[in-house]
């Protein structure tokens, strides 16, 4: 590094003109760690507030952080779980209803249909498929079935007035094919 590079690099850290850069360099015979410790005796440079190193402070500051994560990790991992709990106690208070010609046949808890959607998905869900077909309307009930901005009811009577027409339209081609 040329003399020129060492004034530039002490102006930078030391926060001084190029003329006291260069002085304190000339009269530590081009130091620039001389340099620094002239400019901060002669008064031109603030000295570092702590004399000594050591790593204990920044080990300190690594374990806080470390609790830190920890601490915003479990948080997370409670407030998850208490949301859980919640969607659990709402879906045991609300239920999923079977009707046929307008009475009920059976009526469970929405976090039990949940559960069997989750483990036999592949039985379920055409046993309602097959139901629509059968006349089965499904409804969901419960207190906070009706807070729900999106009717999900209607979307149900939809479902079933579809299959109630594809089976018409079934049944009415086999009946014209007849005659």
């Amino acid at each position: 590094m040329d003399n020129f590079e060492k004034v530039e690099k002490l102006r930078e850290r030391a926060n001084v003109s190029y003329e006291e850069a260069k002085q304190a360099l000339e009269n530590s015979n081009w130091d620039i760690l001389d340099a620094m410790i002239y400019l901060e005796q002669s008064g031109r440079v603030r000295g570092p507030e702590q004399a000594s190193y050591t790593t204990q402070a920044e080990q300190v500051k690594i374990e806080l952080d470390d609790k830190e994560c920890k601490s915003s990790f479990s948080d997370n991992l409670k407030r998850f779980g208490n949301w859980c709990l919640r969607m659990v106690e709402k879906g045991n208070n609300n239920s999923f209803c079977v009707e046929r010609d307008g009475r009920e046949i059976f009526r469970v808890p929405i976090t039990l249909l949940v559960v069997m959607l989750f483990f036999a998905f592949w039985v379920v869900v055409p046993l309602l498929v097959i139901g629509l077909f059968l006349n089965m309307r499904y409804q969901f009930a419960g207190p906070d079935v009706r807070s729900v901005d999106i009717d999900i009811n209607k979307a149900m009577d939809s479902a079933a007035e579809a299959a109630e027409n594809i089976k018409n339209e079934f049944g009415g081609s086999g009946k014209d094919a007849d005659k």
